[in-house]
């Protein structure tokens, strides 16, 4: 039986006030898809708000920054990084991205980003490292990021979607960088990847 509000405890305080969260008065499904469900949810805020939010539901995905160091064979070398140029219906355009995909039911981050690597380009890594992990977009989407660095390539053969018609190349580094940087990648994840590896990469001062 609910308390009547002039019995209520300290206790009986809205979640968010208490734990940095939203409290949740109500949720429903608006929409479900294959790839992501919209809830609409009714809730009340930590700073007291109370609002209605659509939010899309999303598994989370991954991103590989494959980098092949072969060609560092001078001091001047740099390493490159692999990029893939696809569609993308929704930005209405061709575009260069780091490899990149949802992560399945079942599957650890890590087994997502080597299976995807494996599946769009062809390639498999020895070596595998987590250095980013970021919220896409969190005023409306909970989707996270997670930007796996492999290192150690081998080509192989690719084993595409049905659906994807995707082309691969290798940048330098400082090629991938300008190309972020002038507008040439407008993908957000790749500019991530990118500008960190440039960042780790930048001689000491």
């Amino acid at each position: 039986m609910a308390k009547s509000a002039e019995n209520k405890s300290t206790d009986d305080k809205p979640a968010g006030k208490k734990s940095g969260r939203a409290r949740v008065l109500s949720s429903r499904v608006s929409y479900r898809g294959p790839v992501f469900s919209v809830t609409t949810d009714e809730v009340e805020e930590p700073g007291g708000v109370r609002a209605r939010r659509d939010v899309i539901r999303h598994s989370g995905s991954i991103v590989v920054l494959a980098v092949d160091d072969a060609a560092k064979t001078a001091s001047t070398a740099e390493p490159r990084v692999l990029l893939e140029r696809q569609y993308r219906h929704a930005a209405q355009s061709m575009m260069w991205e780091l490899p990149a995909g949802r992560i399945d039911d079942g599957e650890t981050a890590l087994t997502a980003a080597k299976r995807e690597l494996l599946e769009e380009t062809g390639y498999m890594a020895r070596q595998w490292k987590r250095v980013l992990h970021f919220y896409v977009s969190p005023g409306f989407l909970d989707e996270t990021m997670t930007i796996y660095l492999a290192r150690g390539l081998a080509a192989g053969e690719a084993q595409p979607e049905p659906d994807e018609r995707i082309a691969v190349k290798f940048f330098t580094l400082s090629e991938a960088k300008s190309m972020a940087l002038h507008g040439r990648i407008r993908d957000a994840k790749t500019i991530s990847g990118i500008l960190w590896l440039a960042e780790m990469t930048r001689p000491a001062r």
